[in-house]
């Protein structure tokens, strides 16, 4: 196909935490990019996805679940959610049979007036119960609508093929962004730092895990070993001794976890170092939250 008839886009994933868009990511890229837990708000940044074919290009976005600001680390994330919304040639919208619409949520009107195709996308169909999704499927329809609307289920793959078929249809022609062979737009450091983190929301309650944050100091490569040093910051002492855990048991078991992750992810075997340590209020502080990334 000739360079003229090349497809290529930007396919922002939004919607409220926890109703899947990173497992939906994933299933559309093929790769694990993005943290999947059970936990809501576990995705912090935008994370691009890029799938490339001889004749398409589609840059996805998983964004942090819209949700309304506690921390300055929440507007941060909002702005992510913001900047996908502007430069999309197609938003998925992604619900699930669970979620209500919430009156007064104005990055609703901003995606219905976002000037670009929207999917409603309904997720975990295979939990649904008779007439239950497609009830959920009208009741989202009135309020965003969609140009287009589909039920999968990003775990189970359901009706991941169709839904790619529909981008496919609906990308502008327009020439490649990125080189065919790049995954990402993030650095092999950010996908240990997300691994890592995906661990410590695994292994521990309530608000430690949304108190934390990882920072790889060190990354050095060769043949047949990655050495790795991660600092994991938390914002006060208490929560210091509850990652560490009794004889150091606890964060001996989110590096085992950690590590056999990022085997299977870079393919060699890796030698990770992690440190604990205190950054009072990282969450609430601009500066702290620049250093971070955010």
């Amino acid at each position: 196909m000739s360079e003229n008839q090349h497809k290529a886009g930007f396919v922002s994933i939004v919607g409220k935490p926890n109703v899947g868009k990173s497992t939906l990511m994933n299933a559309l890229v093929g790769e694990r990019l993005s943290i999947i837990t059970s936990k809501a708000q576990t995705t912090r940044h935008r994370i691009m996805g890029i799938l490339s074919g001889e004749d398409f290009q589609i840059v996805y976005s998983d964004t942090p679940g819209i949700l309304a600001p506690q921390y300055e680390l929440h507007n941060s994330m909002m702005r992510f959610v913001k900047s996908a919304l502007e430069d999309a040639d197609i938003l998925l919208f992604v619900t699930d049979l669970y979620e209500k619409h919430e009156e007064g949520d104005l990055l609703i009107d901003r995606i219905k007036k976002s000037g670009v195709p929207i999917i409603l996308v309904m997720n975990k169909i295979d939990q649904s119960k008779g007439s239950q999704a497609e009830d959920k499927m009208k009741y989202w329809a009135e309020i965003i609508e969609p140009d287009y609307q589909i039920m999968i289920s990003a775990l189970e793959k359901v009706n991941i093929e169709n839904l790619f078929g529909q981008l496919t249809d609906l990308l502008p022609v327009h020439p490649p962004y990125f080189p065919k062979d790049e995954m990402t737009d993030k650095p092999e450091k950010f996908f240990v730092e997300e691994i890592i983190r995906e661990k410590i929301f695994q292994n521990y309650k309530k608000e430690v895990p949304y108190s934390c944050e990882v920072v790889v100091t060190e990354f050095k490569e060769d043949e047949t070993i990655i050495r790795i040093r991660a600092e994991i910051y938390v914002e006060r002492k208490s929560q210091k001794g509850i990652i560490i855990g009794k004889g150091g048991e606890a964060i001996k078991k989110v590096g085992i976890e950690s590590r056999k992750d990022l085997e299977t992810f870079f393919n060699k075997q890796i030698h990770l170092e992690t440190f604990v340590k205190v950054e009072q209020d990282w969450r609430k502080k601009d500066l702290k939250l620049k250093r971070f990334g955010y």
